[in-house]
């Protein structure tokens, strides 16, 4: 008897600290969820451009280094479970290169007018990198370590990540993502995905994301483009990089990884986008890339790169300052410092995955944003809506008028 009262108070005691060992570990488990930092994606973008810029060092545009490098790209897009297009690129009969592009459908928006009404809508955006490079097999001699980590494996890395993490999740956006081939070759690449699209589908996109040499600069800056100095255009063309930027600061990226997003605030003043007309430098960049062609065709940009704007001139300015690599005037792109060893040697050793992982982590979150006065329709069905910013009185008055225009339109046509 005394065995067994000993017996049911071990169970009991070992009974209740089963439950608070349970309630413990569930408690700690959201904890760590909590303590989750953005930006966590792990090694796979910078292992990824490690592997394209070492296994394909000379990929000019037309080489045989650059198809090798297309299909090392393709085949992985395809183990990551997607369905990839092939569009050739073509500079005459004997020069062609391909963009490889892959098409996430989205569920569309329902967009609000300023009275309130809603009318669904398809809305895209494009995230695109090139993945060749303007260095050739024939200047090995005086590029021997070259492999264009900087330019642009690092933003193929970044392009590969995005992909990633999008498979498999749905987003009211439908999104197009594209490695550009081609783009020493005057963007070649970028042109000829652009202009294969029609006017309708240019009109729908709603930014283009263009990743580019964000490793080896002293500072990862994103831009708007040259459009946006038009008169008008200011706030419009650059929403969506103020987004990229909001998702920085809510997101805490500075103090949570070590990076931060900066904007070109050098203040300038100067005709950047030669209409003769002086701009302020500032929020945009004077480097050109894939994005150049959406940018001239007015559709708004956010390019991404790495750079140092820190100068009163702009004929200073320079992609870093470390005094290791200042044999090219700190020029890093299109020199023979751009190299995986030779920025291993000068760069802390983890800058390579932060930036990608940043710059993919960015992009991401601006595009789950979604798009100015929409609402995913998965929401809309749900019951949100946005207020209307004109009120009801001046609908009323604007329905009336429309009435009488049309009555008197009928009126019109009896006569």
């Amino acid at each position: 008897m005394k065995y067994t009262k000993t017996h049911n108070k071990i169970t009991k005691l070992l009974s209740v600290m089963l439950c608070f060992w349970m309630v413990f570990s569930f408690s700690s488990c959201g904890e760590e969820d909590k303590d989750v930092k953005p930006a966590q994606y792990g090694t796979y973008g910078a292992d990824f451009a490690l592997d394209l810029a070492q296994s394909f060092p000379y990929r000019d545009a037309f080489s045989a280094g650059e198809q090798g490098a297309g299909v090392m790209i393709k085949n992985e897009l395809e183990n990551l479970g997607y369905q990839v297009e092939i569009q050739l690129v073509a500079a005459s009969a004997s020069e062609s290169s391909s963009n490889y592009i892959v098409r996430i459908p989205g569920e569309g928006f329902m967009q609000r007018d300023s009275f309130g009404e809603y009318n669904p809508v398809h809305k895209t955006v494009v995230i695109g990198a090139h993945y060749d490079s303007p260095v050739k097999y024939s200047q090995r001699i005086d590029y021997p370590l070259y492999d264009g980590i900087q330019n642009n494996a690092c933003g193929i890395g970044a392009l590969m990540t995005i992909a990633k993490e999008m498979y498999g999740k749905k987003y009211a956006y439908d999104i197009i993502l594209v490695a550009f081939g081609a783009s020493s070759s005057n963007y070649l690449g970028a042109r000829t995905f652009v202009y294969s699209l029609s006017d309708e589908e240019r009109r729908s996109i709603d930014c283009m994301y263009c990743i580019e040499s964000i490793y080896a600069g002293d500072k990862l800056y994103g831009h708007s483009g040259l459009s946006s100095l038009k008169a008008g255009n200011k706030y419009s063309y650059r929403r969506k990089l103020y987004e990229a930027y909001d998702v920085a600061y809510e997101n805490s990226l500075m103090s949570e990884t070590g990076t931060d997003l900066y904007y070109n605030m050098s203040l300038l003043s100067f005709d950047a986008n030669a209409d003769g007309i002086d701009d302020i430098y500032r929020e945009v960049t004077t480097v050109q890339s894939d994005h150049t062609v959406f940018d001239n065709l007015s559709i708004p940009i956010v390019f991404f790169e790495s750079s140092d704007y820190n100068f009163t001139k702009l004929s200073d300015m320079k992609e870093t300052k470390n005094l290791t690599l200042q044999t090219y005037g700190g020029a890093v792109r299109n020199t023979p410092l751009d190299s995986s060893i030779t920025l291993k040697e000068s760069l802390d050793e983890t800058r390579l995955e932060t930036r990608i992982n940043v710059v993919s982590f960015i992009v991401v979150k601006a595009v789950e944003k979604g798009s100015k006065d929409c609402v995913p329709v998965s929401k809309y069905n749900e019951g949100e809506r946005l207020a209307p910013t004109v009120s009801p009185k001046k609908k009323e008055e604007k329905m009336a008028s429309l009435s009488e225009a049309a009555a008197k339109e009928r009126s019109r046509s009896q006569e």
